[in-house]
Parts: C-alpha cells; structure tokens; sequence
C-alpha cells in the first residue's frame, strides 16, 4: 500500500496546491499562501481527504536539498561585495534583534533559552521565495534598494546554512557527550574539510563531467547530471561528514554556478526543484491546527509583531541612518517583513531535535501566512508614504537627506550605458550567427550571443563578446543576456526549436525590441510573425528570388523590370504589402 499512499499523497498535495495557489494568484496573493492552505486542507486536522504526512515530509526533504541547491546557484559573491556595507551589518543587526525579540517572546511563554532562540532566528529569516517576487512583481529588483535586499537576504541565508549545520551539533544526540565548544570545533572541521574537498576537487570534475553531458545534446541527460551531482554531494555530505544534506546541496549549488552551465543548469534542472519546494510548503501547512491557534492567540500576535515591525523597522532604521533616501529604506524594509521557507526548515530541525513543539510550529506557520498574504499589500503603500512625506518640506528635510553613496555602493549596470538601440542580442552562433556578430561590432553595435555550445561560448567570452551559455527559450536565459535592454532580437539559426516561444518570451521582457528572425520554410513565416516579430526571412524565399533576378537577368531585363518582378514575387512569397 505504500506505493499506493504514495500515489495519492502526490494527487491530493499537488492537485490542492494547484487549486489554492491558482486562487491565491488570481487575488493577487503569494501562491506559497495557496500551497500552506493546501496543506491544510489535506492535514489531519481538518475533514476530507488526509494525505500521508510522513510521505509528505519524506517528499519534503529533497524539496529542501533542491531549495538549498537553487540558492547556491544563484549566490554571487559580487553582487554581496557590491552593497556589502549596508547588507553585512544590516543583515546582522536585524537577525540579532529578531532572534532576541523572539527568544524574549518565547521565554514569556516558559520556554528555555534553546527553543527560544532557533524560534527567534526562524522568525529572524525571510523568505528568498516571496522577497524576489515582490520586488520583480514592482520592478524593483535591479534597482539600488532591491540591490541591497537580495545581498542582505543573501547574508540571512548564509547564517541559515549556517545555523542548519551548528544545530545538531549542539543539541543532538551527540551533544550531551561533548561540550559546546568541543561541539562547535568538531563541526567547524567537518565543515572545512568538506570545503576543501568540495572547492578543491569540485571544479576539476563537476566541470568535465557537465563538458560531457552537454557534449551529447540531451537536455533529459543534463538534467538528470545536474539532479544527481545536487543529490549526490547533499547525500555524501551527510554520510561522510555528518553536515546537513541542506549544507551539501548549498555547496552543490555554488560549484556549478561558478561552471559555464550555472544559468543553465538554473533554467533546465530547477522546475523540478519547484515542484518537491510546492510538496514542502504543503507538508508544513498540514502541521497547522487551527484549534492550536485558538489557544495561543498572544503567542502568535507577539510573532507577527516580532515579523511585522519589528525586523522592518530595524531595517528601515539602518538603511536611513546609512544616508540612503527615504524610499530606499522603506523597501528594504518591507520587502524583508515576512517570513517562509527557511523559517520552516529551521522550525522542522528544531522540531527533529526535540527543541520546538507543536505550538511553536503553529505560530511560524500562521505567521508566515499572515505575513505573506500582507507583505505585498503593504509594499504598495510605499509610493503613497513617499509622496506624504515629499508633501511636507519640514519633514522630507529631515528623512531625505543627502545621500553619501560609497563607490562599492553604486550599482554598475554595464548594459545601461548604451542605448538601446546599440545592443542587440543574436540567438546561435552558426555561419549566419557569426556573420551578423561581426557585422554588428563593426557598425558599432554591442552584441550578446545566446548559444548552447559552450566551446562557441568560452571563445566567444575570450573574444571579448558577451555571450551566455544556456537555452533561448527559457525566461531566466533571456533575462541574464539582459533582452530588456536590447534593442534587437535576432534569431539567426533556420528551423529554430520553439522560435515562437523565444519571441514571445523576448516580447514580454521588452515590448518594444525588434525580432528578426530566420525561418527554414515558407510556411513557418505566418507563425513566426504571429509571435511578434518584426520581419521573417526565409531560404526558399531567398532563393526563389535570387533564381528569378538570375533568369530575368539573363534574358536581358532592364533593372526596373527586374525590380518590378522581385517585389512581386517578395510579396507572393513573403506576404510582404
């Protein structure tokens, strides 16, 4: 029965997530509130369908080796060194404040001093999820403040990754045996023996390994390696070394990003990721029991206020003290006021280890939830509290005042200093790819080459070209060869797989960029149009034409009959007016 259970438990988790986080994004809500109330739904503690929940939690664990995969492959360490002034500190201060101020709130209640603070850091950290979608949903994400957001949540990270491998180590089965510092050293060197076997080995191999796989062509291949190194380094990491797999799948993460396959490897493996991180918001809304919440409404007002005010106004108070403008500040403030997914994974370690109980994992879930379904209500609130604030002269004296912007603070956009019109970004790097490359760097124009050959990529790169490794037709592809900022999409390989999707994608990165594009046939021009681009062209189109001139030519045609006869046949062809 268990394959089975197993069945079922996949049915009724994903088909309640889909229904209530279809729900949740037509309203304008995170669809992560969706996925907890699925959980709900499908938990024990309410009438209906009851879905396994050790199946579930099963489940759950490779969402979060996947969850902690994804988040070291989209950490940067120059994107922290740029805002690290503000970031470092900032990130510290607010995890303090939080971590105590829960650790306060759960001592008032009876707790000890450990259950008090892993309840205080799992309300310190915000969700990496909700806060990119926030600040992408506003367009503010490649702006100075979302700048400073995503460093600052990037150090919160670290202190989980952190926290998630000290943990055990102190207050495991173990712990009662060694003392803390005997404790923490023993782990501090498990831990730098596994960085250096990982970053000393890691990029000899892992390197080679994808050169292989992606030498083949097979996107299930590569797909599945990326899958097994993220699995495999979670799981020998644990086995050989005693860290968390979570730690593990981290380091995975970093070591392919810092390949050329990082972006692809985002782009191609991380869907499934997605889908075992749906299973594990689900797993933890079936641990919430309303009939617990009843009990201890003060406990979970104090969260939310500890989630709601207070980190916000910590940071807030930080990034304006540093002399960054007033709307700065209130973003990155209310973009960390809420918390998710790794609030969880701490609550569920701490739960493992017989730290937190029941009623404390009630109020992180109910917390997240209600802070989730908030965070972007009250975002929309900061252009109406600026323009207040302009209003009044006294008072915009008093919060605006000058800014004093370090050089390591100012944000680069390298792409921004042309105009767009000046960049285009060309799709293959074929005999047409090539040609168009060097005629656009000759006529002054800045190309991006999107290509999945990496040998075309890494030459292209030495070349001083800017070029990217990974798969048109995904939106992260696009984004990273900066497609907004463009003003031109050329499509240069003929029989292009998915052309119409890369347009369309193209088209809702930049609504105004102008597609070129290439077709094999005849028949594909009408699609490729309908997508959105601008002109198609066509090899037996071409040819058609260059016969016609040949023939006509030959006959003896004056020029204006040749002409008169090309734009007939171009508009037969190409359908052109």
């Amino acid at each position: 029965m268990h394959g089975y259970d197993l069945i079922l438990t996949l049915t009724g988790g994903l088909g309640a997530a889909l229904l209530f986080g279809f729900v949740t994004q037509r309203i304008g809500l995170s669809p992560i509130v969706g996925y907890l109330l699925a959980g709900l739904l499908v938990g024990p503690y309410t009438p209906g369908f009851v879905a396994d929940a050790s199946i579930a939690e099963e489940l759950a664990e490779i969402g979060v080796i996947l969850l902690m995969f994804g988040v070291g492959l989209q950490f940067h360490i120059e994107e922290l060194l740029a805002v690290r002034r503000v970031a470092v500190p900032g990130a510290i201060a607010q995890s303090a404040v939080a971590t105590v101020l829960g650790a306060l709130l759960a001592r008032s209640f009876g707790w000890d001093w450990p259950a008090g603070v892993i309840f205080g850091m799992a309300l310190a950290v915000a969700s990496t999820v909700v806060l990119i979608r926030v600040l992408s949903d506003n367009n503010d994400l490649h702006t100075q403040a979302g700048h400073i957001a995503v460093g600052w949540l990037v150090v919160e990270d670290l202190f989980t990754v952190v926290a998630l491998v000290l943990l055990p180590a102190l207050f495991g089965p173990e712990a009662s045996r060694t003392s803390v510092w005997s404790a923490v050293a023993l782990t501090a060197l498990k831990v730098t023996v596994l960085l250096v076997v990982t970053m000393v080995v890691g990029p000899r191999v892992i390197p080679r390994v994808l050169d292989y796989v992606a030498g083949t062509r097979s996107r299930e291949l590569f797909t599945l390696t990326v899958l097994v190194i993220a699995l495999g380094i979670a799981v020998g990491s644990s086995l050989l070394f005693g860290v968390s797999m979570a730690l593990g799948a981290f380091l995975a993460g970093l070591l392919v990003s810092r390949s050329d396959y990082g972006l692809r490897a985002a782009s191609e493996a991380l869907p499934m990721r997605d889908a075992f991180a749906v299973l594990f918001f689900v797993s933890v809304g079936m641990l919430l029991n309303p009939a617990s919440l009843l009990a201890n409404p003060v406990l979970v007002t104090g969260a939310l206020a500890v989630v709601l005010i207070g980190k916000p106004m910590v940071a807030l108070l930080l990034v304006w003290a540093m002399r960054y403008p007033l709307g700065t500040a209130l973003t990155v403030g209310v973009a960390l006021s809420q918390i998710g997914e790794f609030s969880f994974i701490l609550a569920t370690i701490g739960g493992d280890l017989g730290l937190l109980t029941e009623e404390a994992t009630n109020a992180l879930v109910a917390a997240s939830i209600v802070s989730i379904v908030l965070n972007p209500v009250v975002y929309r609130t900061i252009g109406p509290i600026e323009q207040w604030v302009n209003a009044r002269p006294r008072l915009r004296a008093v919060l605006n005042r000058p800014p004093v912007t370090p050089s390591d603070l100012q944000v680069s956009n390298a792409h921004g200093q042309r105009s767009r019109s000046h960049r285009a970004v060309v799709v293959g790097y074929g005999p047409t790819g090539r040609t168009v490359v060097r005629l656009l760097r000759d006529n002054d124009i800045v190309p991006t080459v999107i290509d999945l050959s990496v040998d075309a990529v890494r030459a292209l790169r030495e070349e001083g070209i800017e070029a990217v490794y990974g798969d048109a037709t995904r939106p992260e592809t696009l984004a990273a060869a900066d497609t907004a900022n463009a003003g031109a999409l050329i499509l240069g390989s003929a029989g292009m797989d998915k052309g119409m999707d890369i347009i369309r994608t193209a088209r809702q990165l930049n609504p105004d960029i102008r597609v070129l594009a290439r077709a094999s046939y005849l028949r594909d021009i009408a699609s490729l149009k309908d997508a959105g681009a601008n002109a198609v062209y066509s090899g037996e189109g071409e040819v058609a034409l260059a016969f016609i001139e040949d023939i006509l030519d030959t006959l003896g045609a004056t020029p204006e009959q040749i002409d008169r006869e090309r734009e007939r046949a171009r508009r037969e062809l190409f359908g052109e007016v």
